[in-house]
């Protein structure tokens, strides 16, 4: 078990996440995919700790859960 599971608990976040990206988001307090599903990329981006990387995988966690077609979290094609 990893020390930010141990810390977080009813944290579904990806385990893949970096460090600083899963701190951000904790401190902003989103310690579960759902929440995200009310918040857009837009929202979250300019926290410290997230980055295209870190975006990119929270995209591929929602998509797995059927979550990601909601207009928020689709990828902008001009970005």
């Amino acid at each position: 078990m990893s020390p930010t599971h141990h810390l977080e608990p009813d944290s579904d976040l990806p385990a893949e996440l970096a460090s600083p990206a899963r701190r951000a988001l904790t401190q902003a307090g989103y310690t579960r995919l759902e929440q995200l599903t009310h918040v857009s990329e837009a929202d979250i981006e300019p926290l410290h700790g997230i980055g295209p990387r870190a975006l990119d995988q929270l995209r591929r966690a929602l998509a797995a859960r059927g979550w990601a077609e909601r207009p928020v979290w689709v990828e902008d094609p001009a970005a």
